[in-house]
């Protein structure tokens, strides 16, 4: 009997450890965290060139979008419902992939080279301008 429990033990430990683990990784992820570090990742990817403009551009459209409806669901009722949920992250894992995929397809900002000079070009300027207008519309 005692050798049971004693093999339960470690298992109950690990088992509360693991549920806290995942309780912790629910609350940093939620939306609007996410919408966070998406908008986090778009803007390191522009700063080191791994981004074009039109690339930031669709990006930065597709966060509006997925902020817009988020928006809606909400003023439509108590909260966001289940499947709204569902489907709003369904949206940012969407987006995700597509912030992974323009980052890693071999396309440079033509701003790559003359930052490393500390000589920052027109490209700079207008991607910086259309981030910063993007935020403004999407917080204001």
């Amino acid at each position: 009997m005692l050798r049971g429990v004693l093999k339960t033990i470690p298992f109950l430990a690990l088992l509360l450890f693991i549920s806290a683990g995942a309780a912790s990784a629910q609350s940093r992820w939620n939306i609007n965290g996410r919408e966070r570090h998406q908008q986090r990742r778009i803007y390191n990817g522009v700063r080191s060139g791994e981004l074009t403009g039109r690339e930031t551009y669709r990006l930065e459209r597709e966060q509006v979008r997925i902020n817009r409806q988020e928006a809606r669901f909400r003023r439509s009722g108590d909260g966001l419902s289940p499947r709204e949920r569902l489907r709003l992250e369904r949206e940012q894992n969407r987006a995700s992939r597509d912030i992974y995929r323009q980052k890693h397809d071999n396309q440079h900002s033509p701003r790559t080279e003359s930052t490393t000079r500390g000589n920052y070009g027109k490209e700079t300027r207008r991607t910086t301008r259309l981030f910063l207008f993007l935020n403004l519309q999407e917080n204001g």
